[in-house]
Protein backbone atom coordinates (compact mmCIF):
# COMPACT_ATOMS: atom_id res chain seq x y z
CA UNK A 1 0.00 0.00 0.00
CA UNK A 2 1.14 3.27 -0.77
CA UNK A 3 1.75 5.79 1.76
CA UNK A 4 -0.49 8.12 0.48
CA UNK A 5 -2.92 5.86 0.49
CA UNK A 6 -2.60 5.31 3.86
CA UNK A 7 -2.79 8.67 5.09
CA UNK A 8 -5.85 9.10 3.55
CA UNK A 9 -6.81 5.87 5.06
CA UNK A 10 -6.27 7.32 8.54
CA UNK A 11 -7.89 10.54 7.56
CA UNK A 12 -11.11 8.63 7.00
CA UNK A 13 -10.96 6.62 9.57
CA UNK A 14 -10.51 9.34 12.06
CA UNK A 15 -13.73 11.43 10.67
CA UNK A 16 -16.53 8.45 9.91
CA UNK A 17 -15.56 6.62 12.85
CA UNK A 18 -17.08 3.39 11.04
CA UNK A 19 -18.14 0.82 14.34
CA UNK A 20 -19.89 3.59 16.60
CA UNK A 21 -22.84 1.48 16.26
CA UNK A 22 -23.05 -1.12 18.96
CA UNK A 23 -24.71 -3.68 16.23
CA UNK A 24 -22.09 -2.58 13.72
CA UNK A 25 -19.32 -3.70 15.97
CA UNK A 26 -21.42 -6.82 17.34
CA UNK A 27 -21.66 -7.96 13.44
CA UNK A 28 -18.10 -7.15 12.67
CA UNK A 29 -16.80 -9.33 15.36
CA UNK A 30 -18.85 -11.98 14.41
CA UNK A 31 -17.37 -12.02 11.35
CA UNK A 32 -13.94 -11.86 12.32
CA UNK A 33 -14.75 -14.96 14.35
CA UNK A 34 -15.79 -16.78 11.23
CA UNK A 35 -13.00 -15.63 9.64
CA UNK A 36 -10.20 -16.97 12.12
CA UNK A 37 -11.76 -20.46 12.18
CA UNK A 38 -11.62 -20.35 8.47
CA UNK A 39 -7.82 -19.37 8.30
CA UNK A 40 -7.54 -21.64 11.32
CA UNK A 41 -5.12 -23.81 9.15
CA UNK A 42 -2.97 -21.29 7.52
CA UNK A 43 -2.49 -19.54 11.37
CA UNK A 44 -1.35 -22.90 12.30
CA UNK A 45 0.93 -23.47 9.11
CA UNK A 46 2.25 -19.77 9.54
CA UNK A 47 2.79 -19.90 13.07
CA UNK A 48 4.60 -23.62 12.50
CA UNK A 49 6.82 -21.46 9.73
CA UNK A 50 7.75 -18.38 11.83
CA UNK A 51 8.54 -20.05 15.61
CA UNK A 52 8.09 -23.64 15.07
CA UNK A 53 4.71 -23.64 17.41
CA UNK A 54 3.02 -27.10 17.46
CA UNK A 55 -0.93 -27.16 16.70
CA UNK A 56 -1.95 -27.37 20.23
CA UNK A 57 0.37 -24.49 21.33
CA UNK A 58 -0.83 -22.62 18.62
CA UNK A 59 -4.48 -23.11 19.40
CA UNK A 60 -4.30 -22.96 23.18
CA UNK A 61 -1.79 -19.54 23.32
CA UNK A 62 -2.78 -17.71 19.96
CA UNK A 63 -6.10 -18.89 18.40
CA UNK A 64 -8.02 -19.83 21.12
CA UNK A 65 -7.13 -16.46 23.59
CA UNK A 66 -8.68 -14.85 20.92
CA UNK A 67 -11.80 -16.59 20.15
CA UNK A 68 -12.03 -16.41 23.95
CA UNK A 69 -11.23 -12.65 23.89
CA UNK A 70 -14.52 -12.23 21.10
CA UNK A 71 -16.85 -14.13 22.60
CA UNK A 72 -16.24 -12.08 26.02
CA UNK A 73 -16.91 -9.37 23.73
CA UNK A 74 -19.75 -9.98 22.02
CA UNK A 75 -21.99 -11.38 25.14
CA UNK A 76 -20.71 -7.83 26.44
CA UNK A 77 -20.71 -5.27 24.07
CA UNK A 78 -23.98 -3.65 24.78
CA UNK A 79 -23.75 -3.54 28.29
CA UNK A 80 -20.48 -1.63 28.26
CA UNK A 81 -21.69 0.68 25.40
CA UNK A 82 -24.56 2.46 27.50
CA UNK A 83 -24.52 5.56 29.04
CA UNK A 84 -24.57 5.90 32.18
CA UNK A 85 -27.05 8.25 34.55
CA UNK A 86 -25.24 9.03 38.23
CA UNK A 87 -26.59 10.99 40.73
CA UNK A 88 -25.37 14.84 41.22
CA UNK A 89 -25.34 16.72 44.18
CA UNK A 90 -28.20 19.35 45.27
CA UNK A 91 -25.67 21.97 44.30
CA UNK A 92 -26.20 20.88 40.76
CA UNK A 93 -30.18 20.74 40.80
CA UNK A 94 -32.06 20.55 38.70
CA UNK A 95 -29.76 18.80 36.46
CA UNK A 96 -29.22 15.06 35.00
CA UNK A 97 -25.77 13.56 34.20
CA UNK A 98 -24.54 11.14 32.04
CA UNK A 99 -21.61 9.22 31.11
CA UNK A 100 -21.09 8.72 27.72
CA UNK A 101 -18.80 5.83 26.26
CA UNK A 102 -17.04 7.01 22.87
CA UNK A 103 -14.66 5.44 20.79
CA UNK A 104 -11.67 7.18 20.47
CA UNK A 105 -11.34 6.90 16.54
CA UNK A 106 -8.47 5.57 14.33
CA UNK A 107 -6.12 3.53 16.72
CA UNK A 108 -2.92 2.82 15.70
CA UNK A 109 -1.88 -1.34 17.20
CA UNK A 110 1.56 -2.36 16.67
CA UNK A 111 2.51 -5.78 17.78
CA UNK A 112 5.16 -8.17 18.49
CA UNK A 113 6.73 -11.31 16.52
CA UNK A 114 6.52 -13.56 20.00
CA UNK A 115 2.90 -14.17 19.75
CA UNK A 116 2.58 -12.72 16.86
CA UNK A 117 -1.34 -13.73 16.08
CA UNK A 118 -2.83 -13.03 19.35
CA UNK A 119 -0.73 -10.04 20.56
CA UNK A 120 -2.06 -8.65 17.00
CA UNK A 121 -5.73 -9.41 16.85
CA UNK A 122 -6.52 -9.31 20.94
CA UNK A 123 -6.16 -5.30 20.71
CA UNK A 124 -7.86 -5.30 17.37
CA UNK A 125 -10.32 -7.15 19.30
CA UNK A 126 -10.90 -4.86 22.06
CA UNK A 127 -10.08 -1.76 19.90
CA UNK A 128 -13.16 -2.66 17.82
CA UNK A 129 -15.82 -3.73 20.76
CA UNK A 130 -15.30 -0.26 22.16
CA UNK A 131 -15.99 1.24 18.26
CA UNK A 132 -12.71 2.06 17.07
CA UNK A 133 -11.19 2.12 13.32
CA UNK A 134 -7.63 0.24 13.55
CA UNK A 135 -4.63 0.61 11.62
CA UNK A 136 -2.78 -3.22 12.45
CA UNK A 137 0.99 -3.19 12.37
CA UNK A 138 2.68 -6.29 12.76
CA UNK A 139 6.24 -7.79 13.03
CA UNK A 140 8.06 -8.19 10.07
CA UNK A 141 9.96 -10.86 12.00
CA UNK A 142 6.78 -12.87 12.14
CA UNK A 143 6.27 -12.72 8.07
CA UNK A 144 4.63 -16.09 7.01
CA UNK A 145 1.88 -15.16 10.47
CA UNK A 146 1.63 -11.36 8.93
CA UNK A 147 0.51 -12.28 5.77
CA UNK A 148 -2.06 -14.20 6.95
CA UNK A 149 -3.23 -11.34 9.32
CA UNK A 150 -3.27 -9.49 6.21
CA UNK A 151 -5.46 -11.84 4.42
CA UNK A 152 -7.82 -12.02 7.75
CA UNK A 153 -8.38 -8.06 8.00
CA UNK A 154 -8.87 -8.08 4.22
CA UNK A 155 -11.60 -10.87 4.36
CA UNK A 156 -13.41 -8.94 7.37
CA UNK A 157 -13.25 -5.25 7.48
CA UNK A 158 -12.97 -2.45 4.87
CA UNK A 159 -9.79 -0.22 4.68
CA UNK A 160 -11.77 2.60 6.22
CA UNK A 161 -12.88 -0.13 9.34
CA UNK A 162 -9.22 -2.22 9.83
CA UNK A 163 -5.93 -1.77 7.62
CA UNK A 164 -2.53 -4.15 8.41
CA UNK A 165 0.55 -2.43 6.86
CA UNK A 166 3.53 -4.68 6.76
CA UNK A 167 7.16 -3.22 7.00
CA UNK A 168 9.61 -3.00 9.62
CA UNK A 169 11.52 -0.13 11.25
CA UNK A 170 10.97 2.39 8.55
CA UNK A 171 7.43 1.65 8.87
CA UNK A 172 6.64 1.87 12.04
CA UNK A 173 8.71 5.50 12.21
CA UNK A 174 6.09 6.41 9.31
CA UNK A 175 3.30 5.53 10.92
CA UNK A 176 4.48 7.26 14.31
CA UNK A 177 4.78 10.87 12.34
CA UNK A 178 0.72 10.20 11.42
CA UNK A 179 -2.00 11.92 13.72
CA UNK A 180 -3.48 8.84 15.54
CA UNK A 181 -6.25 9.24 18.43
CA UNK A 182 -4.76 6.09 20.25
CA UNK A 183 -1.40 3.98 19.74
CA UNK A 184 -1.50 0.12 21.40
CA UNK A 185 1.79 -0.80 21.44
CA UNK A 186 3.60 -4.32 22.60
CA UNK A 187 7.33 -4.89 22.18
CA UNK A 188 10.63 -4.02 23.94
CA UNK A 189 11.12 -1.39 26.43
CA UNK A 190 13.84 0.53 23.90
CA UNK A 191 10.86 1.07 21.16
CA UNK A 192 8.47 1.55 23.67
CA UNK A 193 10.05 4.73 24.25
CA UNK A 194 10.27 5.81 21.22
CA UNK A 195 6.51 5.09 20.39
CA UNK A 196 5.96 7.30 24.02
CA UNK A 197 8.01 10.28 22.64
CA UNK A 198 6.11 10.04 19.70
CA UNK A 199 2.69 10.23 21.06
CA UNK A 200 3.96 12.49 23.68
CA UNK A 201 4.71 15.21 20.02
CA UNK A 202 0.27 14.69 19.34
CA UNK A 203 -0.37 14.50 23.23
CA UNK A 204 -2.14 10.94 21.76
CA UNK A 205 -3.07 8.40 24.42
CA UNK A 206 -1.33 5.10 24.42
CA UNK A 207 -1.09 1.70 26.16
CA UNK A 208 2.53 0.20 26.55
CA UNK A 209 3.20 -3.29 26.71
CA UNK A 210 6.58 -4.32 27.65
CA UNK A 211 8.38 -6.66 29.50
CA UNK A 212 11.09 -7.26 32.17
CA UNK A 213 12.74 -9.56 34.60
CA UNK A 214 10.07 -11.06 35.82
CA UNK A 215 10.87 -12.87 38.97
CA UNK A 216 9.83 -16.02 40.11
CA UNK A 217 9.87 -16.53 43.85
CA UNK A 218 9.54 -20.08 45.98
CA UNK A 219 9.83 -19.95 49.40
CA UNK A 220 10.96 -22.81 51.89
CA UNK A 221 7.02 -23.78 52.38
CA UNK A 222 6.37 -24.33 49.03
CA UNK A 223 5.50 -27.62 47.17
CA UNK A 224 8.52 -27.89 45.34
CA UNK A 225 7.37 -31.21 42.84
CA UNK A 226 4.15 -28.41 41.75
CA UNK A 227 6.14 -25.84 41.93
CA UNK A 228 8.73 -27.16 38.74
CA UNK A 229 6.37 -28.79 36.98
CA UNK A 230 4.55 -24.93 36.80
CA UNK A 231 7.60 -22.97 36.13
CA UNK A 232 9.03 -25.28 33.82
CA UNK A 233 5.90 -24.97 31.84
CA UNK A 234 5.76 -21.36 32.12
CA UNK A 235 9.59 -20.40 31.76
CA UNK A 236 9.62 -22.78 28.26
CA UNK A 237 6.49 -22.60 26.69
CA UNK A 238 7.37 -20.87 22.90
CA UNK A 239 11.00 -21.28 24.04
CA UNK A 240 11.17 -18.84 26.29
CA UNK A 241 10.36 -16.14 24.11
CA UNK A 242 7.00 -14.84 26.50
CA UNK A 243 6.79 -11.65 28.10
CA UNK A 244 5.51 -12.94 30.74
CA UNK A 245 7.90 -15.38 31.63
CA UNK A 246 9.66 -16.09 34.66
CA UNK A 247 12.56 -14.20 33.81
CA UNK A 248 14.79 -15.89 36.92
CA UNK A 249 14.20 -17.65 39.55
CA UNK A 250 14.88 -16.50 43.18
CA UNK A 251 14.69 -19.19 45.68
CA UNK A 252 14.89 -19.49 49.79
CA UNK A 253 18.40 -21.05 49.90
CA UNK A 254 17.14 -24.28 51.50
CA UNK A 255 15.20 -25.72 48.72
CA UNK A 256 17.20 -24.39 45.68
CA UNK A 257 19.25 -27.93 45.61
CA UNK A 258 15.83 -29.89 45.84
CA UNK A 259 14.12 -27.28 43.24
CA UNK A 260 17.25 -27.80 40.48
CA UNK A 261 16.25 -31.35 40.72
CA UNK A 262 12.66 -31.00 40.09
CA UNK A 263 13.23 -28.57 37.71
CA UNK A 264 15.53 -31.15 35.79
CA UNK A 265 12.88 -33.76 35.49
CA UNK A 266 10.03 -31.69 34.44
CA UNK A 267 12.47 -30.62 31.94
CA UNK A 268 12.86 -34.08 30.44
CA UNK A 269 8.90 -35.04 30.83
CA UNK A 270 7.71 -32.05 29.27
CA UNK A 271 10.34 -31.72 26.45
CA UNK A 272 11.78 -35.06 26.08
CA UNK A 273 15.10 -36.09 26.91
CA UNK A 274 16.11 -33.70 23.81
CA UNK A 275 14.46 -31.05 23.18
CA UNK A 276 16.45 -29.70 19.99
CA UNK A 277 15.01 -32.77 18.60
CA UNK A 278 11.06 -32.18 19.45
CA UNK A 279 9.33 -31.52 16.68
CA UNK A 280 6.93 -29.94 19.34
CA UNK A 281 9.51 -27.02 20.57
CA UNK A 282 9.29 -23.68 19.52
CA UNK A 283 13.01 -22.63 17.83
CA UNK A 284 14.13 -18.66 18.23
CA UNK A 285 12.60 -16.17 16.17
CA UNK A 286 15.67 -15.21 14.14
CA UNK A 287 19.63 -15.18 14.39
CA UNK A 288 20.27 -12.24 16.22
CA UNK A 289 17.96 -13.54 19.03
CA UNK A 290 19.61 -16.96 19.40
CA UNK A 291 23.11 -15.35 18.97
CA UNK A 292 22.29 -13.26 21.88
CA UNK A 293 20.87 -15.93 24.42
CA UNK A 294 23.73 -18.30 23.26
CA UNK A 295 26.16 -16.12 24.91
CA UNK A 296 24.79 -15.98 28.21
CA UNK A 297 24.53 -19.72 27.97
CA UNK A 298 28.89 -19.89 27.30
CA UNK A 299 29.53 -17.85 29.66
CA UNK A 300 27.30 -19.23 32.38
CA UNK A 301 27.41 -21.83 34.86
CA UNK A 302 25.36 -24.29 33.01
CA UNK A 303 23.46 -26.97 35.88
CA UNK A 304 21.09 -28.36 32.97
CA UNK A 305 21.12 -28.03 29.30
CA UNK A 306 22.79 -25.81 27.86
CA UNK A 307 22.97 -27.16 24.09
CA UNK A 308 21.95 -25.78 21.06
CA UNK A 309 21.72 -26.03 17.50
CA UNK A 310 22.56 -23.27 14.55
CA UNK A 311 20.46 -24.94 11.81
CA UNK A 312 17.21 -25.00 13.40
CA UNK A 313 17.41 -22.16 15.38
CA UNK A 314 17.20 -24.68 18.54
CA UNK A 315 17.84 -23.67 22.19
CA UNK A 316 17.42 -26.34 24.50
CA UNK A 317 15.81 -25.16 28.15
CA UNK A 318 18.78 -24.28 30.18
CA UNK A 319 19.27 -23.94 33.78
CA UNK A 320 22.23 -22.03 35.33
CA UNK A 321 23.46 -21.16 38.98
CA UNK A 322 23.68 -17.47 38.79
CA UNK A 323 23.46 -14.52 41.16
CA UNK A 324 22.77 -10.49 40.45
CA UNK A 325 26.12 -9.87 39.01
CA UNK A 326 26.09 -12.39 36.15
CA UNK A 327 25.29 -11.04 32.56
CA UNK A 328 22.46 -13.11 32.31
CA UNK A 329 20.87 -10.96 35.23
CA UNK A 330 21.78 -7.49 33.54
CA UNK A 331 18.68 -7.71 30.87
CA UNK A 332 15.80 -9.75 30.24
CA UNK A 333 16.39 -12.98 28.93
CA UNK A 334 13.80 -13.63 26.52
CA UNK A 335 14.79 -17.19 25.39
CA UNK A 336 14.96 -20.87 27.14
CA UNK A 337 17.80 -19.93 29.76
CA UNK A 338 16.54 -19.80 33.71
CA UNK A 339 18.94 -18.25 35.81
CA UNK A 340 18.35 -19.78 39.64
CA UNK A 341 19.37 -16.79 42.51
CA UNK A 342 19.17 -17.32 46.27
CA UNK A 343 17.89 -15.22 49.02
CA UNK A 344 18.69 -15.72 52.77
CA UNK A 345 15.39 -14.04 53.68
CA UNK A 346 12.03 -13.40 51.97
CA UNK A 347 12.59 -9.71 53.58
CA UNK A 348 15.50 -9.12 51.34
CA UNK A 349 14.44 -10.82 48.24
CA UNK A 350 11.28 -8.29 48.23
CA UNK A 351 13.75 -5.07 48.93
CA UNK A 352 16.02 -6.47 46.39
CA UNK A 353 13.00 -7.15 43.33
CA UNK A 354 12.15 -3.48 44.42
CA UNK A 355 15.36 -2.42 43.87
CA UNK A 356 14.93 -3.44 39.82
CA UNK A 357 13.24 -2.07 37.30
CA UNK A 358 9.69 -2.81 37.79
CA UNK A 359 8.53 -6.23 35.97
CA UNK A 360 5.28 -7.04 34.18
CA UNK A 361 4.52 -10.52 36.07
CA UNK A 362 5.85 -12.02 39.30
CA UNK A 363 5.17 -15.15 40.55
CA UNK A 364 5.23 -16.86 44.11
CA UNK A 365 5.68 -20.48 45.16
CA UNK A 366 4.72 -20.09 48.45
CA UNK A 367 1.95 -21.97 51.04
CA UNK A 368 2.17 -19.16 53.62
CA UNK A 369 -0.19 -16.82 53.81
CA UNK A 370 1.75 -14.54 55.82
CA UNK A 371 4.29 -14.57 52.78
CA UNK A 372 1.67 -14.34 49.84
CA UNK A 373 0.13 -11.30 51.52
CA UNK A 374 3.36 -9.73 51.92
CA UNK A 375 4.78 -10.17 48.46
CA UNK A 376 1.72 -9.70 47.10
CA UNK A 377 1.00 -6.14 48.93
CA UNK A 378 4.82 -4.66 49.09
CA UNK A 379 6.35 -5.55 45.57
CA UNK A 380 5.89 -3.39 42.50
CA UNK A 381 4.98 -5.54 39.39
CA UNK A 382 2.33 -5.62 36.68
CA UNK A 383 0.65 -8.68 37.46
CA UNK A 384 1.08 -12.36 38.17
CA UNK A 385 0.04 -15.71 40.23
CA UNK A 386 0.45 -17.44 43.56
CA UNK A 387 1.46 -20.72 42.94
CA UNK A 388 1.70 -20.75 39.41
CA UNK A 389 2.77 -19.15 36.34
CA UNK A 390 1.80 -17.11 33.20
CA UNK A 391 -2.08 -18.14 33.24
CA UNK A 392 -3.65 -15.01 34.88
CA UNK A 393 -3.00 -13.46 31.53
CA UNK A 394 -5.38 -16.21 29.69
CA UNK A 395 -8.77 -14.35 32.00
CA UNK A 396 -11.10 -11.67 30.24
CA UNK A 397 -11.80 -10.47 33.69
CA UNK A 398 -8.72 -9.91 34.98
CA UNK A 399 -6.43 -6.50 33.75
CA UNK A 400 -3.10 -7.70 31.78
CA UNK A 401 -0.60 -4.89 31.96
CA UNK A 402 2.67 -3.36 32.99
CA UNK A 403 4.07 -0.46 35.50
CA UNK A 404 6.46 1.97 34.62
CA UNK A 405 9.33 0.38 32.93
CA UNK A 406 7.17 -2.71 31.58
CA UNK A 407 4.28 -0.36 30.63
CA UNK A 408 1.65 1.40 31.26
CA UNK A 409 -2.45 1.03 30.99
CA UNK A 410 -4.34 -2.66 30.44
CA UNK A 411 -6.03 -4.83 28.27
CA UNK A 412 -8.49 -7.96 28.07
CA UNK A 413 -12.01 -8.30 29.06
CA UNK A 414 -13.60 -4.90 30.58
CA UNK A 415 -10.47 -3.50 30.75
CA UNK A 416 -9.67 -3.87 27.32
CA UNK A 417 -13.03 -1.83 26.34
CA UNK A 418 -12.26 0.92 29.08
CA UNK A 419 -8.26 1.21 27.10
CA UNK A 420 -10.22 2.24 23.60
CA UNK A 421 -12.89 4.10 25.49
CA UNK A 422 -13.14 7.99 25.99
CA UNK A 423 -15.84 8.25 29.07
CA UNK A 424 -17.43 11.31 27.77
CA UNK A 425 -19.45 12.83 31.06
CA UNK A 426 -22.08 15.30 30.00
CA UNK A 427 -24.48 17.37 32.56
CA UNK A 428 -27.97 18.02 31.41
CA UNK A 429 -28.78 21.10 32.84
CA UNK A 430 -32.96 21.75 33.18
CA UNK A 431 -34.02 25.83 32.29
CA UNK A 432 -37.80 25.16 34.14
CA UNK A 433 -35.37 26.55 37.07
CA UNK A 434 -32.36 28.18 38.15
CA UNK A 435 -31.11 28.88 41.06
CA UNK A 436 -29.11 32.54 41.52
CA UNK A 437 -26.87 31.58 44.08
CA UNK A 438 -23.61 31.07 42.23
CA UNK A 439 -24.10 34.51 40.53
CA UNK A 440 -22.54 37.57 41.29
CA UNK A 441 -23.07 39.91 42.65
CA UNK A 442 -22.12 37.34 46.03
CA UNK A 443 -23.47 38.42 49.78
CA UNK A 444 -23.14 36.91 53.12
CA UNK A 445 -26.48 35.12 52.84
CA UNK A 446 -24.97 33.69 49.03
CA UNK A 447 -21.79 32.27 51.23
CA UNK A 448 -24.12 31.01 53.70
CA UNK A 449 -25.69 28.69 51.08
CA UNK A 450 -22.92 27.72 49.17
CA UNK A 451 -21.10 26.76 51.99
CA UNK A 452 -24.07 24.77 53.15
CA UNK A 453 -24.50 22.38 49.98
CA UNK A 454 -20.91 22.31 48.95
CA UNK A 455 -19.50 19.98 51.67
Amino acid sequence: MQREEIVSCIKRQRKNVPFFDPKKRIAALKKLRANILLLQKDIFAALKADLNKSEVEAYTCEVGMVLCEINYMLKHIKKFSRPKSVRNSFFQFPSKGRIIPCPYGSVLVMSPWNYPFMLSVEPLVDAVAAGNSVVLKPSRYSHNTSLVLERLVAMTFEKDEVMTVSGGREENAFLLEQDFDYIFYTGSTAVGKIVMQKAAEKFTPITLEMGGKSPCIVDSSANIALAAKRIAFGKFLNSGQTCVSPDFIYCDKSVKQQLVEELKKQITLQYTDNALTNENYPKIIGQKQFDKIKTYIDGGKVIFGGEYDEKTLKIQPTLLDSDFDCAEMQCEMFGPVLPIVTYESLDAAIEKINCMSTPLALYLFSQSKENQEKVTRYCKYGGGCINDTIMHIASSELPFGGLKQSGMGAYHGKFGFDTFTHYKSVLDKKTWLDIPVRYQPYDDKKYRLIKRFMK
